[in-house]
Formats: structure tokens, sequence, C-alpha cells
């Protein structure tokens, strides 16, 4: 049996969390699979190397900032590897250019194009735990990238698939996927199964218990992926599957997206293709938008609403700025100080009330609404930041009762 594990920076934080998770995967070894383990940086070992550039240099190049970030997962690998050694088992380190992880050239949000797992693979018939450095690939130049931050999880599953393992298994602080953060909404539950669709959903609208890359490339190749806890091997945790465990499910869970800033493009001249061209600008600029709204202006004009990240918004407000004559409008507004809320659940396209229940539970708890976006298993709303983990609190309440009666 070939198990892919990876495990997450508060997991290898130090030396005591390194040695606990090298027990684990040498028990499994003995206990006779093969095991490849992915690793993300130790701690906070990433965001202190970004604060390490900045202090040198406060727009530092993205290329060099690949350059020094890949280290950080290299440290944990081998440290791994030292720890298993000093178990008594066979292991081997190896970063993305010895694993032959080939990726797209973006520096900081790369993605994988193709792996060549034949080190890896001469590595397991040698009887090795492989070892394999997360979050890094390496472009046609011979540079370098990193896949994003969270993009371990992708490493762990892209590696699943292309050597066909049993299983992929991700472990982190909690013991699975829950309906709600429960550091916000104390009486989440845990989710025994959750579909992969609801889980991309999850993940891509701010549940950052798993990166949605990794979602989408489980279930393109239909990996069998598990969410499980670092602190509690012994717990099942949540698993990743195709289809709803329950027919009548209203929603799988909540999540809150704070990393968003809506742009707002005011007095836009109302004629065909021009809702192209801005947001063709915007790609060409690797932005990427989520929740988009139109509505009339006064005249021949509309407004139009849309979301970034925040790390993007002004990026966005300088190519809207110099394209202005060219796209024809009038100003431009934005705002951070909101938060993206959503609800998915598979059985809100069949189920009644869904929208209006939301809502409700809004208004009760004295909530404003400022964009509503939906599909077929999923409402998105914005609301100010400052009301969220109270919106939050009150939306997965009225859910909860729902789903008993």
């Amino acid at each position: 049996m070939l198990v892919v594990q990876k495990f997450g920076g508060s997991s290898v934080a130090d030396a005591a969390c390194i040695m606990r998770v090298a027990q684990h995967a040498v028990a499994q070894y003995r206990a006779g699979q093969k095991i490849v383990v992915v690793l993300s940086a130790q701690g906070n070992t990433t965001d202190d190397l970004l604060a390490k550039a900045r202090e040198i240099n406060p727009d530092p190049s993205k290329r060099e900032l690949d350059m020094l970030l890949v280290t950080g997962e290299q440290q944990a690998a081998a440290l791994m590897a030292l720890a298993i050694h000093k178990l008594g088992a066979p292991a081997i380190s190896l970063n993305a250019v010895q694993v032959g992880i080939e990726a797209t050239s973006l520096y900081g949000n790369a993605r994988i194009k193709r792996i060549r797992p034949d080190r890896i693979t001469r590595a397991l018939e040698l009887n090795n735990i492989v070892i394999v450095a997360g979050f890094q690939g390496v472009n046609r130049y011979g540079d370098m990238t990193t896949l994003g931050r969270g993009a371990s999880d992708t490493t762990a599953v892209a590696l699943a698939a292309v050597l066909g393992a049993d299983i992929c298994e991700i472990y982190s602080d909690v013991t699975g996927v829950f309906t709600a953060d429960p550091r916000i909404v104390p009486t989440a539950r845990k989710l025994p199964a959750i579909s992969y669709d609801e889980m991309l959903e999850l993940a891509s609208m701010g549940a950052q218990v798993l990166h949605n890359r990794a979602v989408e490339m489980a279930k393109r190749h239909r990996v069998k992926l598990v969410l499980r806890s670092s602190r509690y091997f012994e717990d099942t945790g949540t698993q990743v599957k195709e289809g709803s465990t329950m027919e009548k499910l209203l929603f799988s869970g909540l999540a809150l997206d704070r990393d968003v800033a809506r742009i707002s493009i005011l007095g836009l001249r109302d004629r065909p293709g021009i809702a192209y061209h801005v947001f063709s600008l915007l790609a060409a600029q690797k932005i990427c938008v989520d929740i988009i709204l139109q509505t009339e202006g006064s005249g021949q004009t509309k407004d139009i609403s849309f979301t970034v990240a925040k790390a993007d918004m002004q990026s966005a407000l300088d190519v809207l700025a110099i394209n202005k004559d060219a796209i024809g409008f009038e100003s431009t507004t934005h705002d951070t100080t909101l938060t993206k809320l959503s609800i998915i659940g598979a059985g809100m396209a069949t189920n009644f009330g869904v929208a209006s229940a939301m809502f409700e539970a809004l208004y009760d708890c004295g909530v404003n609404i400022n964009l509503i976006s939906s599909s077929e298993i999923k409402i998105t709303v914005l609301i100010d930041a400052e009301m969220a983990d109270r919106a939050a609190k009150a939306i997965h309440e009225k859910f909860a009762q729902l789903m008993e009666e």
C-alpha cells in the first residue's frame, strides 16, 4: 500500500513535533506500507523569511522571493529525514528539482504542469521513506517557483495522482472539516465526509483547511483524500469523495474570507463588450475577480462592482486608472472593510427556503448585506467585517435548527 502524507507547518513546528511525525511515518513503514511524506515549512518560517526580505527590500523581486521561500520546506524535509534516520529507518529528502515537479513560470503562484516521478519511484523501490519539500516547482528556465500559500496540499495530491497512491492524507492541527471554524462557532460539528464540489467551494471561499487547487486535482484524478489531525493520529478525520452523504443535506459548511476588497466602477459606458474589456485587462495582470454585480447607472451608463484579494486591489485600481479613457467610466471607489461569508451545501438547489433562512438569520442579528452571489451549491454575501463573527454564529445556529427538523 502506497500512502502520501502531507503535514502542515504547525505539525512540524519544532523538534518534538518533527519526532512525533517521524515516529508515525516509521510505524506505518514498519507495518509494510510505502510512505511519501510532503512537508510545509516549520511554523512561521515562511512569514519570517518574507519579513526578512522586506526588511532589506520593501519591494522584493518575485523570483528572488521564491528562491528564498523554498528553503523553508527544504529545511523541514531534511530535518524530517534526519529524525527518521535516528529512529533506525531509511529516508531520503528531495526538493522539486530532484522530484521532477515541472511548473509554470508565474513566480509566487505557479501551477504544476507535470511530474517526472522516476527519482521517487527508485527511492521507494530501495525501501526508503521519501520526504518531499512541498509548495515548490521548477519552471522552464530552471528557476525555483512557489505554488502559492498552502500549496503543499497540492504537491501531495499531485504526487498521489502520478504515483497511483492508495490514499492521500492531509494532516493539520484540526481533526477534519467542520461546518464552521470552531474558534468562531463553538457549536460547529465535524463532518465524516464531504463531496469534492462542496470541499472545493469551502476552500475557495476562505476555509483554510485545504488548498483549493488540491481539491480540484483530487477530483480530476479521483485521489482518495482524507483530512486528519496530526495531534490525534487515531482519529478517522474527514473523507473527501464524490457525491454527498445525505440527500436532504441543507449545508455542509460555512466559510469566512476576510482577505477581500470591493472595487466599484461608476458611470461605465453602456455598450456591448464593455465588461469583457474591463475584466480582460484585469486577467492580463493575473488579477482574479470573484463576486461581480452590475447595476443600472444614470442615462447611458451603468455601474459594476466586483471583489478581489486585498493584495490585488491596488494593482486593479492602477490598471483601471491607466485605461480609464479607453474603457470609458467616470470614477472608481474601493472598500477593504468587508468580509465574504459563504454557505455551501449540495442540497441547496433542491431545498426550498435556503436563501431566505440565511437572510433571515442576518436580519435577526442586524447585519446588512452589500453584495450577493449564488450558485447551485453556494450562497455568498459581502458584509461588514466587524459583523462577520456575529453573522457566522447566527447563520450556523439557524441551519443547525433546520437540519434537526
